[in-house]
This record gives structure tokens, sequence and C-alpha cells, in this order.
């Protein structure tokens, strides 16, 4: 077995993933072999790791500077990047820039060159400005989601950081969306196409919920007691119908999380979280959190507002059936209601009279301390384990990043464990522990 083989493989096991799928196949050996590649495959397909693998198999460990960046469109998906990359655990240093980030901390991480520099094209085009770091050894670019990121607006910021890079020798575009442009800038000459849109997911249902009144909100109650206790996302078009929508689910007692763009970064952040590990089994979302996000095992969508392309259509029904498991999603319409020409005559789903969801038995914990302070997930389970006295079934996720850390921990232990470990030593540094 090669060197390149068994690290693959050492990835692959930290991970968890028994093996790469057709598509990732397919682009590893395309990115490998060509120096400009389009890969096209529908959200929750895998492209994070069909473009890492080669990307980082391709690194050399004796340059000291930047060799690598991902431009995308969104914070969230610069943070997952950059997460999955540290659980790779190949020794390469990654760091995520983004909008809403401390520039002093941004100063700080590109102070030690990363290998990899992660980064939304405005705070990217930023740092070059103000000549952050050398372009010289950045061989590839990829440009994740590059459709996104000129539909939010990237387009001037994306060229000027293309022009800057004068050494690239390699240029990798994604996207979810059949038929898109590749923009002029990029200047791709003869790129190979991974093409995987046309690939039928055949575990998808997708139905109609018929509303008998033009305020939706209770029939949305019925369908989630209807649905039961699994996770979902609930799309809206617009932020303020997700704080109207949250107000009812509260005064039915149907608990929840939100995300949208006009909430802080931390508090998006924590909604994502919080809905990972299960404190959460829905979230109300706009079409922000429709791709680019690590949102695993959805078991339904809603669509609380028609979608209002068909590209937005796909993309949120793409929240779901993911990597080959089943899934549902559900246009939630007035009577009334015309349905546009790109959704199709669909299935109604008959709503049985239930009670609401129960509550989650799962609360999430903040820890004051981080990867920076040199904390591991072990030394955060073995604090909880020994000092809490807690066994592993009272345990659940545990997220690491720079400065502090999340846990899921059951409902009915946390007053208890937080008498007995807040306040705790964690690697030398006193650590506050509170539940958000």
């Amino acid at each position: 077995m090669s060197s390149a083989i068994k690290n693959q493989k050492g990835i692959l096991d930290k991970l968890g993933i028994e093996h790469l799928n057709p598509m990732q196949e397919e682009a590893q050996l395309a990115i490998h072999s060509a120096p400009e590649v389009v890969l096209l495959s529908p959200t929750g397909t895998g492209k994070t790791l069909a473009f890492l693998l080669p990307l980082i198999a391709e690194l050399d460990p004796e340059i000291t500077e930047i060799q690598a960046m991902i431009l995308v469109p969104s914070r969230e998906l610069a943070i997952q990047i950059e997460q999955v990359i540290r659980e790779m655990g190949t020794g390469y240093k990654a760091n995520a820039v983004y909008g809403g980030r401390a520039a002093s901390q941004d100063k700080l991480d590109l102070k030690h060159r990363p290998a990899i520099l992660i980064g939304t094209p405005g705070r990217v085009a930023d740092h070059l400005r103000r000549e952050r770091f050398d372009t010289n050894f950045i061989k590839t670019l990829v440009l994740d989601e590059f459709d996104k990121s000129l539909e939010v607006g990237f387009e001037d910021e994306m060229s000027e950081i293309a022009a800057a890079l004068r050494k690239l020798s390699k240029k990798i575009l994604t996207s979810a969306t059949q038929g898109v442009e590749i923009p002029r800038f990029v200047r791709l000459k003869n790129p190979i196409y991974v093409n995987y849109l046309d690939e039928k997911i055949d575990q998808l249902i997708i139905k109609r919920i018929v509303s008998p009144s033009k305020d939706k909100l209770e029939t949305l109650v019925d369908a989630l007691c209807h649905f039961g206790n699994h996770p979902g996302i609930i799309f809206c078009n617009f932020k303020d119908s997700i704080q109207r929508v949250s107000e009812h689910l509260t005064d039915n007692n149907i608990a929840h999380g939100c995300f949208h763009g006009g909430m802080d970064q931390k508090d998006r952040e924590r909604a994502l979280i919080k809905f990972r590990n299960g404190t959460h089994q829905l979230i109300i979302a706009t079409d922000l959190a429709a791709r680019g996000l690590d949102i695993p095992e959805i078991k339904f969508i809603i669509h609380y507002h028609l979608p209002h392309s068909e590209q937005e259509f796909i993309h949120r029904n793409g929240r779901t059936a993911r990597m080959h498991s089943e899934g549902n999603a559900y246009i939630l319409h007035w009577v009334d209601e015309k349905l546009p020409d790109f959704i199709p005559d669909l299935e109604i789903e008959a709503l049985q009279p239930a009670a609401p969801p129960t509550p989650s038995t799962w609360r999430t914990l903040f820890i004051s301390g981080g990867r920076r302070d040199k904390i591991s997930k072990g030394d955060i389970a073995g604090l909880i384990f020994k000092q809490g006295s807690l066994g592993k079934e009272d345990v659940g996720n545990i997220e690491l990043k720079q400065d502090c850390a999340f846990v899921a921990v059951q409902a009915d232990k946390v007053a208890d464990l937080l008498l007995q470990i807040d306040n705790s030593k964690l690697k030398k540094k006193k650590i506050r522990i509170s539940e958000i």
C-alpha cells in the first residue's frame, strides 16, 4: 500500500468514513490529473471532502507559507471547512477568516502562517490589500459554492483576489447548481467537469400540506405534531417572518432554534451547535441555511414560504435525503395559493392529530477554554466523567473551538454538574462553564 493511500485511509478513519462515494472518487482523480476542475454535485454529497483530500495530498510540508486558498460565500461554511480540516488530523494548519470576526484575531492567525487559508471574499481581499500574507506560494485556489458567492455580491472581491494570485497551478470550482456560468475573471481555459447533478435522489419524497387559512401558523403546528420527534428545518423567506413563526411555536410549547442573516455571528453559530447536538430538533431558517452548512441527519424540511426560484427549491430540498439517507420535503401552502411552475402536482400529506413533539433531553454547556489553551475533547470528557461523576450515556456531542467549547449533557444532570465542575482547571486554565 502506497504512503498516499495509507495517509488517506488514516484520514477517513479519523472522520469515521469507510469509503468515498463515486463522486468523491471521480473528483479526486480529476483534481490530481488536471489544473482546472469544475465540480457539480447536489448539497450533502460530500463536495468538501472531495476537494480537500487531493488538495492536502499535494501540499509541500517544507513550505511555511500559505499554499492553498478556499473562498466561500458564508462565515458558517468557512468555519465548517476549517473544522473538517482539523478533524482530518493531517498536521497542516488551516485558518478561517471572515466578516464579524475580530481582525486582530485574523492578524494573529496569519502571523503564524496556515498552509490553507479559508475565508469569505470580502475579508480575504481586505487582508490582501494590507499585504498580510505572501501570495507567491499559493498554488491552489478553490471557489466553493462560487455561484452563491457571486449571488451575494462578492464578484469584485473574488476578481481582485484571483488577479492577485499569479502563481496558481490549480483552480477548483464547486457548485450545487445546474447551468451556472463560470465567471470570466477565473480565466478557465479547458476545465474538466465532474457533474453529478443529474444523479437521482431516490430517497427524497416531496409532498404538499394544504392550509385552509391564508395564515398558515396553525397548520404548521399541526404538521410538526404529526411529524413527531425528528430533526427538521422550517424555511421562511424573511427574517421578520422567522420571528413571528418562532413566537407562535413558543406559544405552543414547541422547542426550536432560529437561523438568519440578521443574527449576530455568535448567535448563529450557537443555534447550529444546539441543532447538531440535539438540544433543538427544529430550526427556523432563511435560505442562508439551504446549503454549505454542516447539519447532518435532517429527517424533513418544510417550505413555510414558497421558494422564489427553482434553484432555491432544489437547495432547500437538498438539506434532507443526504448521502443515501431517506428524507421528506413538504410544501406548506394556502388552499387558494397558486404553486409556481417548477413545483409539480404533488401528493397531499394527510395530517393526523397528535401531541406536540416532546422537548429534547439534551442541554448545551459553554466552556471558556478551547484549542488555543491546549484543551482537547478528551480533556473535557475526562473532567465531566471524573470530577462530574457522569456516565458516557449522559454526555453527547463535544464541539471544540479555538477559544471555547460546547458539550451536550442530559438535562437532568446539568444543575449538579455545574456545581461540581464550574471554575475547574483544565490544562492550567481556570474555566467557566454555563448553560446556553
